[in-house]
């Protein structure tokens, strides 16, 4: 048994702002947390303490092309033809050059303040189509780097069998991530063996509804560990709504919601495009709904009435989904302009008990993280100890309340304030540099002038 002590003089805790405290953790897990204490034998951290955050939706390769789609070329451009853009890149992609990629990200990540992260991971094959000699290659690679950059990692095999509703032919372009259900099931047994459960687990993820049908839905449901997360793109575009209804009759959710159902083992990413029932069933079920505001706004998906979901007790969480930032703050703060944008008013997201709308945020965002990943961090007793330190040198944060901290950092400034990350009570940033950061920088700039040639 490992015994950790630290010693902070602000911590945010589950039941809120504390002083003076320390906390213990036993082989990764906070096994005890104590207010009013002094330092003696524990280790300084350095600033106010937070839970670390989750990023609950993830294609690591795509972060090798953000910012390189920002070229109209089509008066009518849209999520589609982005698409097409990034099937470009997935054509080229190697496995040792996706594990570079998702080696620098996850740094990124970590630097940002995030501790865990789902990767929704759907690029299984070789550039023919055809299974690796170990099928389990690309994804092996995805988990490698997540184990070298020392984040958690939920992840997310994707079942992805068809091109559109109502089980359509894949597309020529599609080939390296389609598997049929057999094949899908043992790569989740394949990738169960030789895990550190501590910071990874995996989940059961579906790419959308026009990539699966009914049948393969429930048979991998049933087959499946059943405290597995299950995990799917829904109701992203009105394109694909309108294709759910001419095809069934009905809109997206609510044909999973009369077909299949779902409850709070699911988390449904992006859900943009829902009505009031809709909204209603997801907030009973307390399926999570995952936001991804920078990829939404990006992809020009539109806006998902947060406000609606949290007056009906609804779950949320946050994920960086495509890429084009890696910044905690900047998904939390587009979270909330979003709604101020659509409704012309001001301080949107928050509740009655928790009026603060970046504490409200924050927190709700990590408590549907952890609930999408099946997984329990949080600065409280039981939970893996994940946390971060903020670096107070900025004087609006300098001179800030502890209750003003969130709200300073996610609407007051414009640089990362994260100094130090401990996940499963390693530390893995330090003063805001991680150990790999330099030749994870060498080695992706390889990567990219390889693929960009």
């Amino acid at each position: 048994m490992m015994n950790k002590f630290y010693f902070a003089d602000q911590v945010l805790t589950a039941s809120g702002w504390a002083n003076n405290v320390k906390i213990e953790v036993t082989n990764g897990v906070i096994s005890q947390i104590q207010v009013g204490k002094t330092s003696q034998g524990c280790q300084l951290l350095n600033g106010p303490v937070l839970p670390g955050m989750v990023n609950l939706h993830s294609h690591a390769f795509q972060r090798a092309m953000a910012g390189l789609a920002e070229v109209c070329l089509d008066p009518k451009d849209s999520f589609w033809s982005w698409r097409d853009l990034m099937y470009g890149l997935v054509a080229k992609l190697t496995p040792d050059q996706v594990r570079k990629i998702a080696t620098h990200l996850y740094i990124e990540m970590l630097k940002a303040g995030y501790t865990q992260v789902a990767e929704f991971h759907y690029l299984h094959h070789q550039q023919s189509g055809q299974a690796y000699d170990n099928p389990a290659e690309m994804a092996l690679h995805v988990r490698q780097a997540a184990v070298d950059a020392g984040i958690g990692q939920t992840l997310l095999p994707v079942l992805y069998s068809h091109s559109g509703f109502g089980g359509q032919a894949p597309s020529p372009t599609q080939a390296r991530f389609i598997h049929n259900l057999d094949a899908y099931l043992r790569l989740q047994e394949q990738l169960g063996k030789n895990m550190d459960v501590l910071r990874h687990n995996q989940g059961l993820c579906f790419h959308s509804l026009r990539a699966v049908t009914k049948s393969q839905i429930e048979t991998a449901l049933t087959s499946l560990p059943q405290d597995w997360p299950v995990h799917i793109h829904i109701a992203e575009q009105m394109k694909e709504v309108n294709d759910c209804v001419a095809w069934s009759g009905q809109r997206p959710v609510e044909w999973l919601a009369n077909q299949v159902g779902f409850d709070a083992r699911w988390c449904l990413i992006h859900a943009t495009h829902v009505n009031e029932q809709e909204v209603k069933t997801i907030a009973n079920s307390q399926a999570v709904v995952g936001l991804c505001p920078s990829t939404e706004a990006n992809l020009g998906d539109g806006i998902f009435p947060i406000t609606d979901l949290v007056a009906q007790s609804g779950r949320l969480g946050i994920g960086s989904d495509s890429h084009v930032c890696v910044s905690v703050a900047e998904e939390l703060r587009l979270l909330e302009y979003g709604q101020r944008l659509r409704d012309q008013q001001r301080n949107r997201v928050y509740s009655s008990d928790q009026p603060s709308v970046g504490d409200f945020i924050y927190q709700a965002s990590a408590l549907g993280g952890n609930a999408a990943c099946n997984i329990s961090t949080g600065i409280r007793v039981g939970s893996r100890a994940d946390f971060i330190t903020l670096d107070i040198s900025h004087p609006l944060l300098a001179a800030a309340k502890p209750e003003q901290l969130i709200n300073r950092w996610i609407f007051g400034i414009n640089h990362n304030p994260v100094n130090d990350v401990f996940v499963a009570g390693e530390q893995v940033v330090v003063s805001g540099k991680h150990k790999l950061e330099e030749n994870a920088s060498g080695a992706l700039v390889k990567s990219l002038k390889e693929l960009l040639s």
